[in-house]
């Protein structure tokens, strides 16, 4: 999702996942907050302003923007909440579910979703469309919650003593976190039983990125999953590549599946660390402005790669296998990607809330336009629902023999590297 206060970001897909933590810093509220509480009008015509000057299609989606702030403004705003809600209604005009407005919680709850250093018990949590229950997406491994033995799919019931029933998933953020040392009791429901958990609270430092080497048919291979693209995704990939190598490895695997995106500059940094030449993504803006980034001759290896990919792949996500698969450096083995061909700038406001608004479209090198379309892999493999089952119950599984995509994308790394090995041992005449 997003960090900085105007560094461009290409989000998540749509769904609300939030940490449950914080950053330890926290957001300071400008000194002109008082003024907004007291003129809410500002607020709105400020985030007005914002979109006027930088939003990524002119037309607005066929809405007269003038008209529609003299109507905001003509009205009386009593509360700041009330402002809110005239701001997010203002917005939904536009049909675009990544241009919306944060308020001070949210607009925290994002910041930290990219920090890569967080206080708290270190889980994600959605909640159900359906149920409207808080669920466990998944507890960060090396955490209080992991340690502790919480489990992706389990219904928090209860927390400290009272109820979750009706209540906003912000609601629950806020009181899972807390000062580091302290405790919570989270109550959960997991396959029909009850059980609670007494958590200490600590500092977190999320890790993007986790390798190891896998035995191949080839030889050794190296198998990195990042998960997200955040503010040290791309340090960590460095030390990931930079280990491997040190290894003897003979290729790669890179897991994107499920990595939601984030930072635009992370997923062009990790691109240049695979590619030598050729372009990696262009950005174009609601006057054509194009920005092109390309690779820097900087690559890290040139052994051969293979990339996973599936519908939660998004966003950055599709940046990097984009450029990847445009270039042939790597084949794409999954399903379709969710296809989010959009950049978000993010601006912080001075109550201390926030704006997301979409402000560019990208290209892969190619020219493909992938919003809404998702990039097609090179060999498209589903998973069954049992196979679904398996590894979201064990997520030890993902990146092993039991997991059908990784299984298929070893096999294809095997074929391409028995290749390369026989054709580097062939006479030359």
């Amino acid at each position: 999702m997003a960090i900085a206060k105007r560094g461009l970001v290409v989000g998540a897909t749509a769904l609300a996942v939030a940490a449950v933590t914080v950053t330890g810093a926290g957001l300071h509220f400008s000194q002109s907050k008082a003024f907004f509480e007291e003129s809410p009008k500002e607020l709105i015509d400020e985030v007005w302003q914002l979109v006027d000057r930088t939003y990524v299609d002119a037309t607005f989606n066929q809405v007269d923007w003038e008209a529609v702030r003299t109507e905001y403004l003509a009205a009386e705003y009593a509360t700041r909440e009330d402002a809110y809600d005239a701001i997010r209604e203002m917005l939904e005009l536009l049909e675009d579910p990544y241009t919306r407005f944060m308020d001070p919680q949210e607009f925290r709850n994002m910041q930290v979703d990219t920090s890569g250093e967080l206080t708290g018990i270190g889980i994600q949590i959605t909640q159900d469309e359906d149920s409207n229950e808080i669920v466990v997406v998944s507890p960060i491994e090396d955490t209080p919650a992991f340690d502790a033995g919480l489990r992706s799919q389990d219904v928090i019931i209860g927390i400290d003593g009272e109820s979750t029933e009706g209540m906003d998933l912000n609601d629950a953020v806020s009181r899972i976190r807390g000062p580091i040392g302290s405790e919570v009791t989270i109550t959960i429901r997991r396959e029909g039983e009850t059980l609670d958990f007494t958590i200490a609270r600590a500092r977190i430092e999320i890790h993007p990125v986790r390798y190891t080497v896998k035995a191949s048919p080839a030889g050794q291979v190296g198998y990195i999953r990042l998960t997200q693209f955040s503010a040290n995704a791309a340090s960590e990939m460095r030390e990931a590549i930079e280990a491997l190598e040190q290894e003897g490895i003979v290729g790669y695997i890179l897991d994107l599946r499920s990595n939601p995106g984030g930072l635009l500059y992370s997923s062009i940094e990790i691109a240049r660390m695979w590619l030598d030449d050729g372009g990696i993504v262009s950005t174009v803006n609601r006057q054509g402005v194009v920005d092109e980034e390309a690779a820097n001759n900087r690559a890290l290896t040139n052994k051969p790669l293979v990339v996973l990919v599936d519908g939660g792949s998004a966003s950055a996500s599709e940046i990097l296998s984009g450029a990847l698969q445009d270039n042939q450096r790597a084949q794409l083995v999954g399903t379709q990607t969710f296809g989010k061909g959009l950049v978000q700038s993010v601006r912080s406001l001075p109550d201390g809330s926030g704006v997301a608004i979409t402000v560019a479209k990208y290209l892969t090198p190619s020219g493909r336009d992938i919003n809404k379309q998702g990039i097609a892999p090179d060999v498209v493999l589903e998973l069954s629902e049992a196979d679904q089952e398996v590894l979201s119950g064990d997520r030890t599984l993902i990146g092993t023999e039991s997991d059908p995509q990784y299984a298929r994308a070893l096999e294809l790394l095997t074929e391409v590297v028995q290749a390369s090995q026989q054709t580097a041992s062939s006479p030359t005449n």
